[in-house]
């Protein structure tokens, strides 16, 4: 297959390329390099199967050639994206999605729309079923992110219903591992670069607040099953695994052996979820996957490419 992935030089995207180029698929990839980074990419340069379309799919997108399958990664994902570029964030959910639909309707190409856990809101259900309509406030920071996610997913099933686009919806739960950006400040990159330094990881509130971690293999390969399944309606993925925070900085300070503990600030973000846990019952069922990499074998994977990443910018020896 020859597959188009948008976001294809973030940290999602890059690996997504990765996976489909190992499986014999033709990938190309398009990022307006807004918080895709080419270093993703670059171990891919030069690579027969493989090219690369430096554009913003907020516009017109053309891609010369037949395409089989889209997938729509591109966005800003973070409470710092959202706060820095909340109009490009509801544009490419909105706009962006719009343009590769219709580049799919085009191109005859099944469309897979990457959605996240953030349509739950701060969830008056716990764990979150795909059911579940959320609970969001729309005028809120994070409602850039949330309604932009939830937008996209009504006109993805618009184009499904009114022009036979065959179309599939991840909602994706908190991933983490190599590539994310270091400065996207969400809790994982926080934590983990706080702790090679020896300094204290900053938990916000009490730190009772929950979440559930997903190793980013377990995600791609769920990405990869619903693309090739015959399922329309949304599909969780995420790692049902719950921890507090406080739990999660714990780990991350014994797994790295830091020693300088933990500090309580204020909680500093409007409309932040107090409980995240995805219900996979669906994707067990449908996809035949479930989460195999636990959060601390993740973690393993995961804190040498941060310590490298450090060593290179010299913050830490």
């Amino acid at each position: 297959m020859r597959i188009l992935i948008t976001g294809g030089a973030g940290f999602l995207g890059s690996h997504l390329c990765d996976r489909f180029l190992a499986e014999g698929h033709t990938v190309v990839a398009m990022d307006n390099l807004i918080t895709g980074n080419t270093d993703n990419i670059a171990h891919l340069a030069g690579h027969p199967g493989f090219s690369f379309i430096k554009h913003d799919v907020t516009n017109y997108i053309f891609v010369e050639g037949p395409l089989d399958a889209i997938l729509h990664f591109a966005s800003p994902a973070s409470p710092v994206d959202y706060l820095e570029l909340p109009i490009q964030t509801l544009k490419v959910g909105a706009l962006g999605t719009h343009k590769a639909l219709g580049l799919a309707k085009d191109k005859g190409a099944r469309f897979l729309l990457a959605s996240t856990s953030e349509v739950y809101g701060d969830p008056q259900v716990h764990p979150q079923p795909e059911s579940y309509y959320g609970h969001v406030n729309p005028i809120g920071p994070r409602g850039v992110y949330d309604e932009a996610k939830r937008f996209a997913e009504a006109m993805t099933m618009a184009y499904h219903r009114y022009h036979g686009v065959e179309t599939r919806i991840v909602r994706i739960f908190n991933t983490y591992g190599p590539r994310m950006r270091l400065r996207d400040g969400r809790v994982v990159p926080n934590f983990i670069q706080q702790a090679l330094r020896g300094e204290p990881l900053t938990v916000y509130g009490d730190g009772s607040q929950t979440r559930s971690f997903q190793y980013v293999d377990d995600l791609v390969d769920g990405v990869y099953r619903l693309l090739f399944s015959n399922e329309i309606e949304p599909v969780n993925i995420g790692n049902p695994g719950e921890f507090t925070i406080k739990e999660f900085a714990e780990l991350v300070n014994q797994l790295t052996g830091n020693r300088g503990g933990i500090v309580y600030r204020d909680l500093r973000t409007q409309d932040d979820p107090q409980v995240r846990q995805p219900d996979i019952t669906r994707a067990r069922a449908i996809l035949g996957w479930e989460p195999r990499i636990d959060l601390a074998e993740g973690l393993r994977r995961t804190i040498p490419w941060f310590r490298e990443e450090l060593r290179k910018r010299g913050e830490v020896p």
